[in-house]
């Protein structure tokens, strides 16, 4: 039977230690790789980048950008903002969602401390 993960928030930016500063506890590994895992899909990659160049877009617009449908751009950017890469705001009948860039520096320190 597999085991169950922990609960980890991922509303905050990442918190650890890099990767390369020493042995990296349980919690804090499962909360690099739950962010990496949220941006190991190429559609995903396309709305960070979109969501990071024009600062803020409704989903009916990222869905026409991307050419798929607008709940499957729902539920890729649901991942990205259960990753804490992204947020959303609901105006009226419309979702708007924004890139949280503090969130891919802090993976981007994790990953490389040289990292800017």
């Amino acid at each position: 039977m597999p085991r169950a993960l922990p609960v980890v928030d991922v509303t905050a930016p990442i918190c650890c230690a890099p990767v390369a500063a020493g042995r990296m506890g349980e919690v804090e590994a499962l909360e690099v790789a739950m962010r990496l895992k949220a941006l190991a899909d190429p559609t995903r990659v396309r709305l960070m980048s979109l969501l990071l160049t024009t600062g803020e877009m409704c989903t009916c617009d990222l869905a026409d950008e991307v050419g798929l449908t607008d709940a499957t751009v729902s539920h890729h950017l649901s991942r990205l903002r259960r990753a804490g890469l992204a947020e959303s705001t609901r105006r009226g009948m419309n979702v708007y969602y924004r890139a949280r860039p503090e969130s891919l520096g802090a993976l981007c320190r994790v990953l490389d401390p040289g990292c800017r």
